[in-house]
């Protein structure tokens, strides 16, 4: 199935608490967006459920979010790290904190991206 998306997901592991009142259950991403995530769990909310996260970057900047389940897909506790796409796909509602740091996190790895790779250019 092709790519619908506009916007590119980056492929990113970050630690991660979440809950529907506070953040308390821990997680990790799979992949970000500048407007949603993918986290890697068997904990999961119905879609449509307001969710409170607190992301990890990597330089150990907490950031916190509301964001609200756009689907999610069960599997057995023991099967989550065979299956593709095993939790839920979050669309960020509002920054509490730390948006511009997560602004930041996201154009840094959209630049990373498109850096070249240090390889000498091989001529044809």
């Amino acid at each position: 199935m092709a790519e619908k998306r506009i916007i590119k997901r980056v492929r990113r592991r970050l630690s991660l608490r979440f809950g529907d009142e506070k953040p308390v259950r821990m997680a990790f991403t799979e992949d970000v967006t500048e407007d949603g995530l993918f986290i890697k769990t068997t904990n999961l909310y119905r879609p449509g459920t307001r969710i409170a996260i607190e992301l990890i970057l990597p330089d150990e900047t907490r950031v916190n979010l509301i964001g609200i389940v756009r689907w999610s897909k069960k599997v057995p506790p023991n099967m989550i790290h065979l299956v593709k796409k095993a939790g839920m796909g979050i669309k960020i509602v509002r920054f509490v904190s730390g948006e511009e740091d997560f602004r930041g996190f996201i154009l840094g790895t959209q630049t990373d991206a498109a850096k070249p790779s240090g390889r000498p250019a091989v001529s044809p």
